[in-house]
């Protein structure tokens, strides 16, 4: 029996790799060609440390010194002892090139549909598995795209959880002159070939151990889509509530997919809101944080995951700082959209 892992870096890279059924994790990566940075491999220096982000392990023993009782129940963890009973995901603060790892692999995907779902945003769909090479990612990654008829590269986080057939879906804002945007509406048919990197990413679904308040500014709402179809595929036992922010009510894409997750996550509430709203509108306006449930906030731990502009997401960690709410824990990812 074997589990698989992924173990990601500061530099946005993450490598996958299986490992056997009780084998010490530092083994497997070296196995595997992942030279994790070591020193005295018996749990005393720290050198290998990391902090373990989803799934089940143990650890042989650890140092006092290496690991504090505090460090523990942040679930950081020493490769050299560590052994996993799941597939598994694990952090390390410091560059992938430190263990000479090979980046994020290149692949070839094919067209299969472009799916209109606003006014401006349309979804992607992709076959990556023509070639028969599986891609794993993380929930609330993404990948860089060359657009077809140029050496152009962009961004998109994976709107869909990975799956055995590689079948990818992008959530993409439809700008007035963008490269990617023009290939779209003007030129994308189905059969196209657009090679992929991925994947890539510090941004994704860590382990689950509280409730969750997910923030979504226009596309970024793409890379929770990935997470909730991996919650609702695999269950996490904590309420989700999910804000989405868009300037109008027309710019609210794939609101029947987000509907469908109250039927099959247990607590999931969703919250749109329209900063730019028409006389018509009859929900939330204004910004996100004006719509906050600060008892919310202050009578519980919460991890919150923050994706969209640059502008709201610094809004909302300065609103964060201003309630002094220690309790929650935040992720967060800013995206500037291409204008070409």
């Amino acid at each position: 029996m074997s589990h698989k892992v992924a173990f990601s870096f500061a530099d946005g890279k993450t490598l996958f790799f299986p490992v056997q059924s009780h084998e010490i994790l530092l083994d497997a990566a070296l196995r595997n060609g992942i030279n994790i940075p070591l020193d005295c491999r018996e749990g005393v220096c720290g050198t290998c440390q990391g902090r373990c982000e989803s799934g089940q392990y143990s650890q042989d023993y650890v140092d006092d010194e290496a690991l504090s009782a505090q460090d523990l129940l942040e679930r950081k963890m020493l490769t050299c002892q560590t052994r996993v009973q799941s597939d598994a995901a694990f952090y390390f603060d410091f560059d992938s090139s430190l263990c000479n790892a090979a980046g994020p692999g290149r692949l070839k995907s094919i067209v299969r549909a472009v799916e209109q779902v606003s006014p401006n945003t349309a979804i992607l769909h992709l076959d990556a598995g023509v070639d028969g090479q599986k891609l794993d990612f993380l929930p609330g990654q993404y990948a860089r795209l060359q657009v077809p008829g140029s050496e152009g590269m962009r961004s998109y986080s994976f709107a869909n959880r990975p799956n055995e057939s590689n079948q990818l879906q992008f959530l993409i804002r439809l700008l007035p002159d963008g490269l990617m945007s023009n290939y779209i509406r003007e030129h994308a048919v189905i059969g196209d070939e657009i090679l992929l990197e991925a994947p890539l990413g510090a941004f994704y679904l860590r382990h689950v151990d509280k409730p969750l308040v997910f923030v979504a500014g226009g596309t970024g709402l793409s890379a929770f889509l990935g997470m909730l179809d991996e919650i609702a595929e695999r269950g996490c036992g904590q309420p989700v509530h999910l804000y989405y922010g868009v300037r109008n009510a027309a710019d609210l894409c794939e609101t029947a997919r987000i509907a469908s997750y109250a039927e099959r996550i247990p607590g999931f509430r969703f919250t749109p809101v329209i900063s730019d709203p028409s006389p018509d509108w009859d929900g939330k306006r204004g910004y996100i944080t004006e719509h906050f449930d600060l008892a919310e906030f202050r009578d519980q731990d919460l991890d919150m995951y923050l994706c969209g502009p640059p502008p709201m997401v610094e809004s909302i960690k300065q609103w964060l700082a201003d309630q002094t709410l220690e309790r929650t824990r935040l992720y967060y990812e800013k995206f500037t959209e291409s204008n070409t």
